[in-house]
């Protein structure tokens, strides 16, 4: 298993070069990489949601499964989120800090996640429907909960922003096909499919994007950067699987979430950053820290299970 998730993430993280090269050599301003950013949040996201649910049939048992991740993982990022606004409350006025507070908790358990959870566990494809509940709560908590604080203002904290966002838009389609078991024509099938699928490569596409224009000092020579993304990859999921142990629940599905929890920070921080135009530099850099260690950091985790 480490061999199989060493070898996902080294691929994934392959992705970067195009964007790097593509940067360095002026073919794409960076003026213009907020765009790839929509087109990943706004377009491939919520096809990624409903290739997600297209991957398992629909059971009850499975349909319990899944609530259980949305409230295990909504729980918990947001508990993870206020503790740290608690803590850090006396430097909430600095966006580094608020950053820090996303970075420690959001996951890229969609963009990294979907291939190393198919990877990793071939013979449960329930695992991908997971992912989708996953980013269901964490784009809820982003539209409202983290777009609240990386402005510091209480206005994104709103019902509207609950609904209205790509993510949960896109379950409107994806839910009723997963529970009926209707089948779309085939040409948009293979349409979300391929869409869905472009999220990962388009997503280190982006991170290669931002490397090519950040300082290397900056992405990799801060201290505080390691212990974040050591606390976000190694110290909250280890946390999470002792929390999962105990509970009634399969054995691939506390892997399944484990693996989510392990992820790099996702990108949705650095995308939210980007259209709220507070932090970006600081996002950029965890991102791209954060993706980077994943290569190390992704294959230990994947030991303990």
């Amino acid at each position: 298993m480490f061999l199989i998730a060493l070898s996902t993430v080294l691929v994934m993280l392959f992705y970067a070069l195009p964007g790097f090269l593509l940067v360095k050599t002026r073919l794409v301003p960076a003026e213009g990489i907020s765009s790839f950013a929509k087109l990943l949040m706004y377009v491939c996201q919520p096809a990624l949601i409903i290739y997600s649910f297209m991957q398992a049939e629909f059971s009850a048992e499975l349909l319990c499964d899944m609530l259980f991740v949305f409230v295990f993982v909504l729980a918990v990022l947001a508990a993870v989120i206020l503790a740290a606004r608690f803590l850090l409350r006396k430097k909430i006025e600095d966006v580094k800090y608020r950053i820090y507070i996303l970075s420690l908790c959001f996951s890229n358990c969609a963009f990294m996640g979907v291939p190393i959870l198919e990877a990793v566990l071939p013979e449960y494809p329930q695992a991908v429907a997971f992912s989708a509940m996953f980013s269901l709560a964490m784009n809820i908590l982003g539209w409202t909960l983290g777009s609240a604080i990386i402005t510091n203002d209480r206005k994104y904290m709103s019902a509207k922003k609950i609904v209205l966002n790509p993510a949960v838009l896109a379950l409107i389609v994806a839910v009723p096909l997963f529970v009926t078991g209707a089948k779309l024509p085939s040409v948009i099938t293979d349409m979300i499919t391929l869409l869905g699928r472009m999220t990962t490569p388009l997503c280190m596409i982006i991170m290669g994007m931002r490397l090519a224009k950040a300082s290397p000092r900056s992405v990799f020579g801060k201290l505080a950067q390691y212990l974040i993304c050591f606390a976000k990859q190694m110290v909250l999921p280890a946390l999470v699987l002792l929390l999962l142990l105990p509970l009634p629940v399969d054995h691939n599905l506390k892997v399944s979430v484990y693996i989510m929890f392990a992820c790099p920070v996702a990108s949705v921080v650095l995308n939210f950053a980007e259209m709220l135009g507070e932090g970006q530099e600081y996002a950029a850099n965890f991102v791209l820290l954060s993706t980077g260690l994943s290569a190390l950091t992704i294959p230990l985790m994947v030991l303990l299970v």
